[in-house]
């Protein structure tokens, strides 16, 4: 089973692929340049380092977000168009979930998120059970604050990973104490061989339904809907 994964659905752009069932490269960069420039040259970069071309490929895995409502498009539709023109089937993983590869040996809850802005992030809180991660609730967009009660509820010990953890930390620290976990900066950038380690064994969807799950709707959006309200007052 050869397997290519990408995710650009945050700032970090990531390329994986699976070569029989093992990781044979990734790609990884955190900086901010334009993921639909960088994509294909990266993933025609991978592949000619490992020989291989576009028609070994068996599966392909995509990180369908949350997140960024650009960077979660761009990768979506990367996916379905070469799943397409391949005819492979495509899974979408969440990107919160992938994140919680980096915590599986942990015991707690895992809390991945993202931060949304104005105060609101894109979390989920999950737990390692039977070598995957399994939702104790449900992803959402929820004001920091929410989260943190929730949590602080549960009484239970939690791991913290975010690539905008930095934005949190001290308010984390101050509701949780020493419930909270928080690794260093390395462990809070997803890694695109986690999401293909995710989609490995999992059911395909038809290529044209796979969706985005952006769990709010782009500001252009929300402003056209608003609009529409306001006119019909």
């Amino acid at each position: 089973m050869n397997i290519l994964a990408i995710d650009t659905s945050n700032h970090t752009m990531g390329v994986a692929i699976l070569k029989e069932n093992k990781i044979s490269g990734e790609i990884v960069t955190n900086i901010k340049k334009n993921h639909s420039v960088r994509l294909m040259p990266a993933i025609d970069q991978l592949m000619n380092e490992i020989s291989m071309t576009p028609e070994d490929l068996n599966k392909i895995v995509v990180a369908k977000g949350p997140g960024s409502y650009t960077g979660v498009r761009i990768g979506v539709t990367t996916a379905k168009t070469m799943a397409w023109a391949l005819n492979i089937p495509v899974i979408g993983v969440s990107s919160l979930e992938a994140l919680t590869y980096h915590g599986q040996f942990f015991s707690g809850y895992i809390c991945p998120f993202f931060d949304a802005r104005r105060g609101r992030v894109f979390s989920g809180i999950y737990k390692w059970e039977w070598n995957k991660p399994v939702p104790v609730y449900n992803e959402s967009n929820l004001p920091m604050e929410n989260v943190l009660k929730i949590l602080a509820e549960e009484g239970k010990e939690v791991l913290f990973l975010s690539p905008d953890i930095a934005l949190y930390k001290e308010l984390i620290s101050e509701e949780l104490g020493a419930l909270a976990h928080i690794p260093e900066e390395v462990y809070h950038l997803a890694k695109p061989s986690h999401l293909a380690l995710a989609g490995m064994t999992r059911k395909a969807e038809e290529t044209h339904l796979l969706e985005p799950n952006y769990l709010r709707l782009a500001e252009a959006e929300a402003n056209w809907l608003k609009q529409k309200e306001n006119e019909q007052k």
